[in-house]
């Protein structure tokens, strides 16, 4: 009888250690995603960054992540979506879906975050918005008819469901291929946040190459 409730301890005692250590391990650094999104590019391995350009921090990622992006290994894609969250961020989503459409997004993003973080400009109405963008080279009437047509309309459906689908609360948020969701703050900072992009890019590259044989 002493045995058997020496051996019951023993077990109770070895159960609780595994609790334990169960406990104590860390959480990942990221979330993956129940119900992968589509990428836009089948093909390649996609990283989406989730941003506003009121957003402090989005601002303080930019000269991060952008020498990131610059040196992407070619079957890797990237793509910036605009959070859209009503008032502020849906005036300056639809800028930057407009910008985009326009194929003039690259040439004045820095100068948007600059306008809006430094300068302190709103820029959430339309006609100040094109005043701004004419002084860096974007054609006003051009921007103003492209901000109104039904394809931006399209664009800010789209991105509305993305981020749904993402299930994002805040930004700077990142998705690589569609699985897998953190931001700077999960990732330990902004540097940390783009290791984690490069081992999330390496770990689909590999599930790709293996599912190819």
């Amino acid at each position: 009888m002493r045995n058997l409730i020496i051996s019951a301890a023993l077990v109770a005692a070895s159960l609780f250690g595994v609790t334990a250590q169960a406990a104590e391990a860390p959480a990942a650094p990221y979330v993956e995603l129940s119900n992968p999104v589509p990428v836009a590019v089948p093909g390649k391995i996609e990283v989406v960054e989730l941003f506003w350009y009121g957003c402090p921090h989005c601002y303080a990622f930019e000269p991060v992540i952008n020498p990131w992006v610059e040196k992407l290994p070619s079957d890797v894609n990237f793509v910036r979506i605009p959070a859209m969250f009503g008032g502020p961020w849906d005036a300056h989503g639809q800028m930057f879906l407009t910008l985009e459409a326009m194929g003039v997004e690259h040439n004045v993003h820095a100068a948007v975050f600059n306008a809006i973080q430094k300068e302190h400009k709103k820029l959430t109405d339309k006609n100040d918005m094109a005043d701004f963008l004419a002084t860096q080279g974007v054609d006003k009437d051009k921007f103003l008819a492209t901000f109104d047509s039904f394809a931006i309309k399209g664009q800010i459906v789209k991105a509305r469901e993305l981020a749904k689908k993402y299930q994002i609360s805040g930004v700077p948020t990142m998705i690589v291929n569609g699985k897998y969701r953190f931001d700077i703050g999960s990732a330990g900072g902004a540097e940390q946040a783009l290791q984690l992009a490069d081992q999330l890019v390496a770990k689909e590259r590999a599930a790709n190459k293996a599912a190819a044989n």
